[in-house]
């Protein structure tokens, strides 16, 4: 009886065991890869095998411990798949604090739906995920997958660091590739990480990044893409779309585009085409021409989001969006140049990557990059660049989500690599121009008008379109500092010929103006306070950026209250400095009539991060001087 007890003690001490990861055991984890981390990612090994130009294997085996629920983003446990890339398999297991095995995941578990809401023509483009909630902090999950695809063009992109507040114990990267198909790397920021690269061969490639703490995420740093380490792979010989292609050159890229993918994408209905005929009448300008094209299409489509990643490059047919009326970017692009084309306007399908952080094409490295596409139509020396997905842009406004970096224009002839529009910093600009009354128990009551070019019309115009409840909010999130704010009559002028948005309000307050004894005082920056809350962070590590620069200036005329003398009033100010300048100005005009005048210039610009308390310091005067009070006294 003793001799089989200790049998099943032995038995069940064994099956805990082998359900346990030890490895994987959270407790084992380095305090300095818990230092700042949400989650830690105790391996990520993604092997690549590249066996023909027209035959790709991804097999990614990841295990990510979640400290907390910010951490969850990090476990990344989804594939895409369509008719050119299947997944051969997926599963996941989930392990407790201790390494003890909680739940196992098979593919009939995950969630399979559609990777695009709201349209059935692409139904054949789906995600699957992982989708679990955990019942404990932290657990550990180790997923994996295999995924084969025809389709060599996007050979996936290697971030060993890929998020902030996420440590990484171990990433693996393995390629292998025919030597024949040209393959080729860019390594980028490397330095500061170890990282090492432990094949090298005409064959193969490998890295390997490890014991990598958690970056934490600094204010006004460049992008993520351009300061953590990242390798780029791509073949000059590649398969897309069941299309074999090249890249060897932009040229030869761009070529190879417009004669295999694009091809037979632009034919129309000859009602459709008679009706942009008559659309543009006896008018001959082609960028004329073109305005009343881009009208059209704003007033006959909408947008369906399916990012160049997932939907491919194909874009859908435009007699096809000419008869739904909706596509995404590919699709409404490709559709606008079929209907210039009908009125003798050259167009080009324009790859970039859209995001209002700038993020430029590779010049240097040929291959597949991108994830939107708008339209270019040569004018001159230079592009008019079409937005065709939305039906509000102004025509050739860029705002900032395609402005000032590097594209590449598909023309018939090959391939080019252009920047787009730069909005230079005294172009953006917010022209404020009102006044306001205090009155004797410190109410306010204002009128102002705010006028917006540049970028800052980017930033203004949506307003226009929000729900009453929402543009109410915003106008209180922009005038936070005047409490009590009540929103009066507000209009806009939007000129999209000018490209200049123009916003009327009204606004009163109470108890605006704060009274102790027979004194009264009031910030005299009431419409505009720069509210640049710049926090202080110590050892600084990346270098700091201002992409955008902008010139706000102010007139606004002061009426103070009946009976009241000023006991104080501020000096003007003025500050220059390498990241801009700010300068104020208080004209008395009676005793009773101000005019309060203000000037504020910021520099777009990159500086090193030992610059960041030098920029700190120069928003936090200004801050101060836009908070500068006037003091009065009653009289008695």
């Amino acid at each position: 009886m003793q001799f089989r007890y200790i049998i099943l003690v032995f038995f069940f001490f064994t099956t805990i065991l082998f359900a346990q990861k030890t490895e994987y055991n959270s407790l084992n984890i380095s305090d300095s890869l818990k230092e700042n981390a949400n989650a830690v990612v105790r391996l990520n090994q993604i092997d690549i095998t590249i066996s023909s130009q027209r035959n790709m294997n991804i097999k990614t085996k990841r295990v990510v411990t979640v400290l907390n629920e910010k951490g969850l983003g990090a476990i990344q446990a989804s594939e895409y798949y369509s008719k050119t890339a299947s997944i051969k398999s997926i599963e996941a297991v989930v392990y407790d604090v201790l390494g003890n095995e909680i739940k196992k995941i098979k593919r009939k578990d995950f969630r399979d739906q559609s990777a695009v809401s709201g349209s059935t023509l692409f139904s054949d483009d789906r995600i699957i995920y992982l989708n679990y909630t955990p019942i404990q902090y932290p657990f550990t999950v180790i997923f994996e997958s295999e995924l084969e695809t025809s389709n060599t063009a996007f050979i996936p992109q290697w971030y060993p660091v890929a998020d902030y507040f996420v440590s990484i114990e171990k990433s693996i990267l393995n390629v292998s590739y025919p030597p024949d198909l040209g393959f080729k790397k860019m390594e980028s920021n490397f330095y500061n990480f170890k990282i090492k690269k432990t094949i090298d061969t005409p064959s193969q490639l490998s890295y390997t990044a490890a014991n990598i703490p958690a970056q934490k995420e600094e204010d006004y740093s460049p992008s993520f893409n351009s300061i953590f380490p990242k390798v780029m792979m791509g073949l000059e010989l590649f398969h897309l779309e069941n299309v074999d292609g090249t890249a060897k050159t932009w040229e030869a890229f761009g070529k190879w585009y417009s004669d295999k993918i694009l091809t037979g994408t632009t034919e129309l209905p000859e009602e459709t085409k008679a009706k942009m005929k008559a659309l543009v009448g006896d008018e001959k300008d082609p960028i004329k021409k073109a305005k009343l094209i881009y009208d059209y299409v704003q007033k006959k489509s909408r947008y369906v989001n399916i990012s160049i990643g997932i939907g491919g490059w194909k874009p859908m047919l435009a007699g096809d969006v000419d008869r739904l009326g909706y596509g995404d970017c590919k699709a409404l692009t490709n559709y606008t140049k079929a209907l210039l084309n009908a009125v003798d306007v050259p167009s080009y399908n324009t790859i970039l990557y859209g995001n209002p952080r700038k993020k430029d094409i590779e010049k240097d490295f040929v291959s597949m990059q991108g994830n939107h596409m708008i339209l270019s139509i040569p004018n001159g020396d230079n592009y008019v660049w079409l937005e065709c997905t939305s039906q509000d842009t102004p025509f050739g406004y860029q705002g900032t989500f395609t402005d000032d970096r590097n594209v590449l224009i598909m023309k018939p002839s090959g391939g080019e690599i252009v920047h787009t529009k730069i909005y230079e910093d005294k172009g953006n600009t917010q022209v404020s121009k009102g006044n306001y009354t205090i009155a004797e128990n410190g109410d306010f009551s204002g009128k102002i008008s705010i006028v917006s070019e540049g970028s800052q019309y980017n930033r203004k115009a949506d307003v226009e379109n929000m729900q009453p409840t929402d543009k109410e909010l915003h106008y209180k999130e922009y005038w936070d500092n005047i409490n009590n704010l009540k929103l009066e009559k507000i209009t806009f002028t939007n000129d999209k010929e000018k490209i200049r948005f123009t916003e009327n309000a009204g606004i009163n307050a109470i108890n605006y103006g704060s009274i102790s004894a027979n004194k009264m005082m009031f910030v005299l920056n009431a419409y505009n306070q720069f509210s640049g809350n710049i926090k202080r962070i110590r050892n600084r590590i990346n270098p700091l950026e201002i992409q955008r620069g902008f010139v706000d200036t102010d007139e606004i005329e002061v009426k103070l209250p009946v009976g009241f003398n000023i006991e104080f009033l501020p000096a003007g100010f003025e500050l220059d400095s390498k990241f801009g300048a700010y300068k104020t100005e208080i004209v008395k005009k009676d005793a009773s009539n101000l005019i309060y005048k203000r000037t504020l210039f910021i520099k777009k610009g990159i500086y090193s991060n030992k610059e960041y308390d030098e920029y700190r310091l120069f928003i936090e005067q200004i801050s101060r001087n836009d908070n500068a009070k006037i003091i009065l006294t009653k009289n008695i």
